[in-house]
């Protein structure tokens, strides 16, 4: 897989590395003295994330400017749960609700007989 950022463009880059001797003349030295030169490459800082394309979430290699500015929208986080917690959390609901049923009904039959206290 060649390491090249789809969105970027970025890609492996060569150069050189320079060897040195001496002293720097700021610090009383005769100067720094380049005494070798090799090749190197600088490689592209390629991370694998997911990401929403198109609709559906995909793994995909990116460089990390693209993370930075933004280019690819990450997903949202899931939250796991077991089926028992999501029972145990229906239950909870169906709980919660049979005490409102019973107050709205309690409000339904005052409101019947203040208007027929009113009549």
């Amino acid at each position: 897989m060649p390491r090249r950022c789809p969105l970027t463009g970025k890609q492996t880059s060569s150069g050189r590395t320079y060897a040195r001797r001496g002293k720097a003349k700021y610090l009383g030295g005769v100067g720094r003295k380049i005494t070798g030169k090799t090749k190197r490459k600088f490689r592209v800082n390629m991370q694998r994330v997911r990401a929403v394309i198109d609709g559906s979430v995909v793994k995909i290699n990116v460089s990390a400017k693209a993370i930075h500015t933004g280019l690819i929208q990450k997903p949202l986080k899931r939250r796991y749960t077991s089926p028992e917690d999501q029972e145990a959390k229906e239950l909870e609901d169906q709980k919660a609700k049979e005490p409102q049923d019973q107050e709205t009904e309690e409000t339904e039959e005052e409101t019947e007989e203040e208007t027929e206290s009113s009549d």
